[in-house]
């Protein structure tokens, strides 16, 4: 674990990160997903409603959050904000960045008269669970469907 006495800068995400996201999904999925990555940060560029931020430590991004506002996507209202993706060098894992990117993207999701955020966690994922529970998250009324093709 590295040890820094500074708090990480959090920052708007933008294209020249790509390298160091692509990095920290390895370092955490154990995948490479560049291509995705791309094209979700095409879409930010290209879409005010989608926000990406990332934390910044000593020069070096070690972590991100990437979210937006509904725009009524599937019958869902404008008031409501979602949280897409978190990502954190797990070098850097425990140390608060990933609450102070959500303190962070939550102000942003405020600016555009969001009250009301959802993600989605898997129901046996207990670490994810807890850090949302943490941050004062608790089920909500929309019921994910599933069907294997």
């Amino acid at each position: 674990m590295i040890e820094s006495s500074s708090s990480p800068f959090i920052r708007t995400m933008v294209p020249s990160d790509l390298d160091r996201i692509v990095e920290i999904d390895i370092k955490v999925l154990e995948k490479a997903r560049p291509e995705y990555w791309e094209i979700k940060l095409d879409l930010m560029q290209r879409h005010s409603q989608v926000f990406g931020l990332v934390a910044e430590l000593d020069g070096q991004v070690i972590g991100f959050i990437m979210g937006g506002v509904s725009r009524w996507e599937y019958g869902v209202p404008e008031n409501i904000g979602w949280i897409d993706t978190i990502g954190i060098d797990p070098e850097y894992q425990r140390k608060g960045t990933a609450k102070l990117l959500f303190e962070e993207m939550t102000k942003d999701l405020k600016k555009e008269n969001v009250d009301t955020i959802i993600t989605f966690v898997k129901r046996r994922d207990w670490l994810l669970l807890k850090f949302f529970n943490g941050l004062g998250f608790q089920k909500g009324d929309m019921i994910n469907l599933e069907l294997d093709v």
